[in-house]
């Protein structure tokens, strides 16, 4: 039966590919590929030899019907994105609810994303928590902080190398500078990187280097004065 397939793809280290992500790849019609040259490298490395479509943020809307239409011909297709889980701050979402929409199955497979091991790796809370994803540049960015600054869970963000001090100054401005946080970069890679401190604490380390590679920036929630002094006591047991 034809379908819509989501493969999650590594993040950064090419071996952290599921089985089954493989075996799908390779049983597919169609691979949808936000940047064919970049997917070109997992593929190959893999040994999956399928035609590739572009399908990226700049495209999606005008190619989505062309997706449907071939898979409505019963065609199989596979998107995939050029690092993670597609969909989550990556295209994908279109394409799923237009497939939805049309009563084509879609199957998401298990799989890499950068924010659940930041998550697990920050030790912050983590039983409750909010994905925020890339933070809005200029419109809405002020009361976007401005509803963060009530939130009690915990807050995972996406940003650039190149905006990170000034991100984590944001932060301090209306979260307060002694609100613990924690930056994670090149996940899976070599030169991996995990700090955790106090938002100051984080601004004063990554102010004094140069950053490079893919971050998330996992930041505690607010605590209410009677839960503060609850954790407060947990953490010094």
């Amino acid at each position: 039966m034809s379908k819509l397939f989501l493969v999650p793809t590594p993040i950064g280290n090419l071996e952290d590919i599921t089985i089954r992500a493989i075996n799908v790849l390779k049983s597919v019609d169609v691979i949808l590929a936000e940047d064919t040259r970049t997917s070109g490298f997992l593929l190959k490395r893999y040994e999956i030899s399928k035609p590739l479509i572009s399908h990226h943020k700049f495209n999606e809307h005008k190619s989505s019907q062309q997706i449907v239409d071939r898979i409505k011909a019963g065609q199989t297709i596979a998107l995939i994105s050029d690092a993670g889980t597609p969909a989550i701050s990556d295209p994908g979402f279109f394409l799923v609810k237009h497939c939805l929409e049309n009563d084509i199955e879609v199957e998401c497979l298990p799989g890499a994303t950068a924010f659940v091991p930041a998550l697990v790796n920050s030790g912050l809370p983590n039983e409750r928590f909010c994905f925020e994803g890339f933070l809005p540049q200029k419109k809405g960015r002020q009361n976007r902080f401005n509803e963060l600054a009530e939130e009690q869970r915990t807050m995972i963000f996406y940003e650039s190398p190149h905006r990170l001090v000034k991100t984590l100054t944001q932060f301090a401005e209306f979260f307060g500078e002694d609100r613990k946080a924690s930056v994670s970069r090149e996940i899976t890679k070599l030169y991996e990187e995990n700090k955790r401190g106090t938002l100051s604490e984080l601004i004063a380390h990554f102010s004094a280097k140069t950053v490079k590679g893919e971050i998330v920036i996992v930041v505690g929630g607010k605590i209410i004065e009677k839960k503060k002094k609850e954790y407060i006591k947990k953490d010094r047991m």
